[in-house]
């Protein structure tokens, strides 16, 4: 068989599994029924096991065919991608975009210049998902990541841009300083209360201290709360709760605004880094190369040393 005939093969069962029938498949793609199921039947043939279950009204994928269906529309998105840049055809980016973004941080900072970037190139199509979670772009079919967090050196199918460090400082209501008082130094700091971010493993997150030494050293303390969500830690100290380690892009807000303040500034640590992940074989999509400098343009976070 030859590719041409495998790619065939896909497309058709990418149009039967999404339009849930072999006759609507059919009408979509300008043929017969029966060269549509006699299609799906060789696939199937040449795959060993049935993609579709076709004792209930309306076909339904099988299991192997919901694994098979997500590759088969990225081999197609892909090819068709390729061809658009060869042919040099798209001088706009265009097209559907996959993207994931870290759950707060994307939410608050990232999300509002998608939409920005959304609305400069409408013929771009976002496809958004929000996750905390170590993603792979190559195996979750994803255009580009925005994680904070992660190394240096990334595997070889990926590539990456480094935009700054976060900057982590300690907060605190102004109610809570009125009752207890800010530290004035480290050893102070201990005897106050702390409001803690918890991980999915149930450890809690301990506070990286700046004391001139490298590596930073880590402290791990006693919650007074401990919250697994980002927005609710910053919540926390602002009722009054403790004082918290919180970056700065999460409080910016707070702390113009006098809802927070800040105590042992002497004290503000380097965080996370920022990067941007994509699929190395998708960076001439123009899509994905636009983004990648919009997004260069608009989420950098605190300095950008050895940069």
């Amino acid at each position: 068989m030859t590719p041409s005939e495998r790619l065939k093969g896909l497309a058709t069962f990418v149009a039967v599994a999404e339009a849930g029938s072999f006759t609507a498949a059919a009408a979509r793609l300008n043929l017969t029924n029966s060269a549509v199921g006699k299609a799906v039947a060789r696939l199937e043939e040449r795959l060993g096991q049935p993609l579709f279950d076709r004792s209930r009204r309306r076909l339904e994928l099988t299991d192997a065919g919901e694994v098979f269906y997500k590759v088969c529309v990225r081999v197609l998105e892909e090819l068709e991608a390729a061809e658009r840049v060869i042919s040099a055809d798209e001088i706009e980016p265009s097209g559907r975009l996959r993207v994931d973004l870290p759950a707060t941080f994307g939410r608050m900072h990232a999300l509002p210049a998608l939409l920005d970037f959304a609305e400069r190139y409408p013929q771009v199509l976002p496809q958004v998902s929000f996750t905390d979670r170590f993603v792979d772009p190559v195996e979750d079919g994803l255009d580009l990541v925005v994680r904070i967090g992660g190394g240096d050196t990334w595997p070889a199918a990926l590539d990456y841009r480094y935009l700054g460090h976060e900057e982590l400082v300690f907060c605190a209501s102004p109610a809570y300083i009125a009752l207890h008082g800010a530290p004035q130094s480290l050893d102070e700091l201990w005897r106050h209360a702390a409001v803690l971010y918890g991980r999915a493993d149930g450890s809690t997150s301990p506070w990286l201290i700046d004391d001139g030494q490298a590596p930073l050293a880590r402290q791990h303390v006693e919650g007074r709360i401990v919250l697994g969500q980002a927005e609710a830690q910053v919540a926390a100290v602002e009722a009054g709760l403790g004082i918290g380690q919180l970056a700065t892009w999460l409080v910016e807000g707070q702390l113009r605004e006098g809802r927070l303040v800040q105590v042992l500034p002497q004290l503000a640590t380097r965080g996370l880094p920022l990067h941007l992940v994509w699929q190395r074989t998708r960076q001439h999509v123009p899509k994905v190369q636009a983004l990648i400098a919009h997004f260069a343009a608009t989420l950098g976070i605190g300095p950008r040393a050895g940069v």
